[in-house]
């Protein structure tokens, strides 16, 4: 008792312990319910609507996914690197704001164009054009929201207030409106107004809190900043490459409800995911300015990853009754995805918190070009003769490579 206190005693004293045990129950105040209200609406919509119909959209938010990353850009690290290096500063601040938007508006407008064209002109996307379109409104959503600019800041209980508002109005809306397999269409609706909603809020809230001004900045500096977030955005668009197209496969080589049941059984993965990348998050504007604090990050996502997976193989049986699963290779499916957070945790802690916070972008851009492109290859012959289990292999293997080829770096470099 006497340590506990005493802990708490210099974390009270210790002005940058404060903040990152601020941001740390703020952003986990947030995880909690992202995972808990997912868990509640998931196996209603899965009745409601089926899993044909749940596929149709998740194959939608697939193709989405592609586009989110060419509409962030790999600001959420870039630019929350820079709003925390340049803080204190209200000018930086406002040019840093306005590069990102007027980079971010451009990267939309191409987004949404290209998606248009692709649902025109294929006929499987075509069948199901509202589902496509009402997701692909998403994307404005996602654009809007400054998340990067309130994890530079450190400030990120605005973020928890935002999504947890935003996300149990989601819910509730589910199942006032979700009450056929008819009503399908409602759910991305749902989803994309509430993204809109949240990053609306969002920037009210910058506007209101902090002295940002909209400045404009001419074409060369725009132009600059496009060529300098490159080798970052690289790093985070490439793994769309396996991440998403052993989905967009799987509906293409299969049938909407293989989609259904994969992106089901993933969700729960791609839930104990974001645990991690929580303490990530937290960490990272920390990290760029204490670097030395390192092996403290290390060991806490080390220890988290191993308990998440023994969780996982241990309550496995719970998991199937939760989603009414009945597939003969689910546990195998679960299990495969489930060792994959290991890969998933190795590229946090050595590539996010270690090599971009010392600003070897291009390093990390040659691995994850490499085991992305090597991911994207396997995809084709794994999901087409082992359809969702290939699919699963495909994800946590690319994952695997791509997480112990950057501890390799990480070895490399600190000989």
């Amino acid at each position: 008792m006497l340590n506990l206190n005493s802990t708490l005693s210099r974390i009270k004293n210790n002005k940058f312990a404060k903040i990152l045990l601020e941001n740390f129950i703020s952003l986990s105040a947030l995880q909690l319910f992202s995972l808990i209200l997912p868990l509640i609406t998931l196996p209603y919509v899965l009745r409601t609507i089926g899993f044909e119909k749940y596929g149709i959209i998740m194959l939608a938010a697939t193709l989405v996914s592609y586009f989110q990353s060419i509409t962030d850009y790999s600001f959420k690290i870039t630019a929350t690197r820079d709003v925390s290096l340049f803080r204190e500063s209200d000018l930086k601040l406002s040019i840093i704001y306005s590069k990102v938007y007027l980079v971010k508006l451009i990267f939309l407008f191409l987004s949404i164009g290209l998606i248009s064209i692709i649902i025109l002109f294929t006929y499987d996307f075509y069948r199901y054009s509202i589902i496509y379109f009402l997701t692909s409104l998403s994307l404005i959503g996602y654009s809007l929201f400054p998340e990067w600019f309130f994890q530079g800041v450190e400030k990120m209980r605005f973020i928890t207030f935002i999504n947890i508002g935003v996300k149990t109005l989601f819910t509730l809306c589910v199942f006032v409106f979700i009450r056929s397999e008819e009503d399908y269409w409602i759910y991305p609706l749902l989803q994309s107004s509430g993204l809109i909603i949240a990053g609306i809020i969002a920037q009210f809230f910058i506007f209101k809190n902090y002295k940002i001004e909209f400045i404009k900045i001419n074409w060369r500096k725009i132009e600059f900043a496009i060529k300098d977030n490159f080798p970052v955005f690289i790093n985070q668009f490439i793994p769309t490459l396996y991440n998403s197209t052993s989905t967009m496969l799987l509906g293409v080589y299969f049938s909407n409800e293989y989609v259904g049941i994969f992106t089901s059984i993933r969700k729960i993965i791609e839930l104990f995911a974001t645990l991690i990348s929580t303490i990530s998050k937290v960490f990272y504007p920390f990290l760029v300015r204490f670097e030395k604090s390192f092996n403290i990050y290390k060991n806490i996502i080390l220890s988290t990853v191993i308990v998440l997976v023994t969780l996982i193989i241990i309550f496995n049986p719970l998991v199937f009754i939760y989603l009414s699963l009945d597939y003969e290779n689910e546990l195998k499916v679960l299990l495969i995805l489930a060792f994959g957070l290991f890969g998933y945790a190795f590229y946090d802690i050595y590539a996010l918190n270690y090599f971009l916070v010392r600003r070897k972008d291009k390093l990390v851009m040659r691995n994850t070009l490499f085991t992305s492109l090597i991911g994207f290859s396997l995809a084709f012959p794994l999901v087409y003769y082992f359809s969702i289990v290939g699919a699963a292999v495909n994800v946590s293997l690319s994952r695997l490579i791509l997480g112990g080829g950057i501890f390799i770096q990480y070895k490399k470099y600190n000989k």
